[in-house]
């Protein structure tokens, strides 16, 4: 089943008396369970795509299917709802309160959604134990190393248990080695049925995904899946 469903859209901004057309008649499917990056340059329109598929802003023309619900012509409120209940967010800039500990952080998005503090904090701390995290619940940002913030902030994107995590360059603010176990983390995520998409300008960190999405000049380049024995397939010719 596909929780993603994007037919013919394309994003266009009016600056002053030009028109920048950022994304021009992409079409894209991503099934549930799948482990998608989509890749591609600065000013390659990944990152108005990002938005889109997020619910952050909406196509100029074409059609977004999200869990088979048209979302291409939805109000900030609408868009603010299935942001809040169906998609996890990861930045690279963690996005975090500096005055709250972990715990209260990871349980924002359950305030917004109404939930019982009892049932907050229980699945809050759920969530931090997932991303072995269980001993730090109680401390703030800066008493946290860069990967731990992460850590934090994936636990955020889990506690709802969205349909999908959307990734922005993960591993942006962290050395290699932190860098790889935030990869790990989302390999581990995916084994257990996440569907996990990744933006990034980085090969190194696309490669882990299980299918590449190119994008350049506001098109889809290629689509590629990448099999278990290494193998790569374009999407036309599975």
């Amino acid at each position: 089943m596909n929780v993603i469903n994007i037919k013919n859209i394309s994003k266009t901004y009016v600056m002053g008396t030009e028109e920048v057309h950022a994304l021009q008649n992409v079409s894209l499917q991503i099934e549930r369970g799948e482990y998608v990056a989509i890749m591609g340059p600065s000013g390659s329109g990944k990152s108005t795509l990002m938005n889109i598929v997020g619910c952050l802003d909406t196509p100029t023309t074409g059609l977004y299917e999200f869990n088979g619900v048209n979302v291409s012509d939805m109000n900030d409120n609408e868009l603010a709802k299935i942001r809040n209940k169906e998609i996890g967010f990861v930045f690279q800039t963690f996005n975090l309160i500096p005055r709250s500990n972990a715990l209260h952080n990871v349980e924002l998005p359950l305030i917004y959604g109404g939930v019982p503090a009892t049932e907050r904090r229980r699945l809050a701390e759920e969530a931090l134990q997932h991303v072995q995290l269980a001993d730090r619940m109680h401390h703030k940002p800066n008493e946290l190393s860069g990967g731990q913030r992460q850590r934090v902030a994936v636990a955020r994107a889990l506690v709802t248990k969205p349909s999908i995590i959307l990734a922005d360059e993960p591993t942006g603010n962290l050395d290699t080695k932190t860098g790889d176990e935030i990869m790990a983390l989302f390999e581990e995520l995916y084994n257990q049925g996440n569907t996990i998409i990744l933006v990034t300008h980085e090969e190194s960190v696309a490669e882990h995904a299980h299918r590449i999405i190119r994008i350049r000049d506001g098109a889809v380049e290629r689509d590629e899946v990448i099999k278990k024995d290494g193998a790569v397939k374009t999407a036309a010719s599975l």
